[in-house]
């Protein structure tokens, strides 16, 4: 799908309508990973401001994942039919109506319509990437586009790197989650305040990069190539898809891969608050960086607001290693290096479940430099292989984001039944499996297998 240069000055005017296409476009990644990261101190935040159990804030990961299993395939008929930019023009409009009935919802202080708020913002969000992930793929040289979802994907991170600290400030001063604590009413007004202000600011910054976006309509559709109108239905598309054997595993690795990430991040708040990590320890503000971004409050132990502004670390874990992927993709096979992280980060989840203590706090938050990778790795690679059409086997990539709803589920139940710590013997299952599915990619490229 790449535009071919030409002879004449045209193939330099194409280049560099690509790049500013490439551009425009990688700031949606940078909007959605803030938006999606946010999820992860609010977990915590509605755990204390509705007293709930572990397993009932996870809704909150359920609530917004279980979106791109009832809406990829209809966003990717709605994109067969439609440019591109007028797909992303209709998410980001999904997305405004999201985030003002998470205004409602955290005015009303009403659980359940922050349920469905973040229903309604995870819709937009899934038209965003199942039409920016193939965009970003076409916009330049077919051979690069491992590097340039890579690259994407490490502005993504920025956004889930500021996340955390943002709501952690705004949603969980003064307020704890461990078990048993009661909450006063000024500390739940306070977080209900903090929710509001931040749903508040998103509803600002999506409408100005919607503006931003129908400016720029005409350089990203200049930069694509001529493209027709498929006009194929929804059922179609799943039947295309469910009819490759690649599509199918690689809808599985996205299902492992993105359940096993979220379920970290949802807990990880709770999980270093725990007296058995760093609750009761000042050992993270020894760390320069790390002490500095979660701002000690003079009191031993790590508090739920420390904690949520230490999961930006398990993020900007996965920015730095998109930067570094961006480099090695270039150099070493997709599915090499896809194996080699989904091992490492699976010996880091044993650690974590065997062994605990302070040390498994730090080693939780390295976790995100290996995910770094996944989803852009698994994606390529089962477009590349994939027998179906790429909007169907798009939309079946995103519709298996959805493990980012039932996961961690599993997760919270596995640790209301044990420990925080050692329910991350289910992401580390998760990472095993990613690690076969690489496995087959790579002897895929030697056999010259497609399906």
């Amino acid at each position: 799908m790449a535009i071919a240069p030409t002879p004449s000055t045209r193939g330099g005017t194409a280049q560099s309508g690509a790049a500013a296409a490439f551009a425009v476009v990688t700031c949606l990644f940078f909007a959605w990973g803030f938006i999606t990261a946010l999820n992860d101190p609010l977990v915590a935040a509605v755990k204390g401001i509705f007293t709930l159990t572990r397993v009932e804030a996870q809704l909150v990961a359920f609530a917004f994942f279980i979106a791109y299993g009832l809406i990829s395939f209809p966003a990717a008929g709605l994109i067969s039919k439609l440019r591109p930019m007028a797909a992303i023009l209709v998410a980001l409009a999904m997305m405004v109506g999201g985030c003002a009935t998470m205004l409602a919802a955290a005015n009303l202080a009403v659980f359940p319509l922050v349920l469905v708020g973040l229903f309604i913002l995870a819709s937009g969000i899934t038209v965003l990437q199942v039409a920016a992930n193939p965009l970003v793929a076409a916009l330049g040289d077919p051979k690069r586009s491992h590097f340039r979802l890579t690259l994407s994907q490490t502005f993504n991170s920025l956004g889930t790197f500021l996340a955390p600290i943002l709501g952690a400030h705004l949603f969980l001063k003064g307020l704890e989650v461990q078990d048993g604590t009661v909450v006063t009413d000024e500390v739940r007004a306070h977080a209900l305040a903090g929710i509001d202000t931040a749903y508040v600011w998103l509803l600002g910054m999506i409408l100005a990069l919607g503006l931003f976006l129908w400016a720029s309509r005409k350089v990203v559709n200049g930069a694509l190539p001529p493209q027709q109108a498929s006009g194929k239905s929804v059922g179609t598309l799943i039947g295309e898809a469910l009819g490759s054997g690649w599509a199918l595993a690689g809808g599985l690795a996205i299902f492992l891969y993105v359940g096993a990430e979220v379920s970290i991040g949802t807990q990880m708040t709770a999980f270093l608050n725990g007296p058995g990590i760093w609750g009761h320890s000042d050992a993270p503000f020894s760390v320069p960086l790390l002490g500095w971004v979660m701002g000690s409050d003079g009191v031993r132990g790590v508090s739920a607001e420390e904690a949520g502004k230490a999961v930006a670390f398990y993020w900007g874990g996965a920015m730095v290693g998109r930067a570094i992927g961006s480099v090695l993709l270039s150099r070493v096979s997709a599915p090499k290096l896809l194996s080699t992280f989904a091992a490492v980060a699976t010996l880091l989840c044993l650690y974590v479940v065997f062994v605990g203590g302070v040390g498994a706090g730090f080693v939780a938050l390295a976790i995100g430099l290996f995910n770094s990778i996944m989803f852009p790795t698994i994606f390529t690679i089962t477009l590349e292989r994939s027998g179906a059409s790429e909007e169907a086997t798009s939309g079946l990539l995103c519709t298996a984001i959805i493990g980012g709803a039932f996961v961690p589920l599993l997760v919270g139940k596995v640790s209301e039944l044990t420990a925080y710590h050692t329910a991350l013997i289910v992401p580390a299952i998760c990472y095993v499996l990613i690690c076969a599915f690489a496995l087959k990619a790579r002897r895929a490229i030697t056999a010259g297998e497609t399906i």
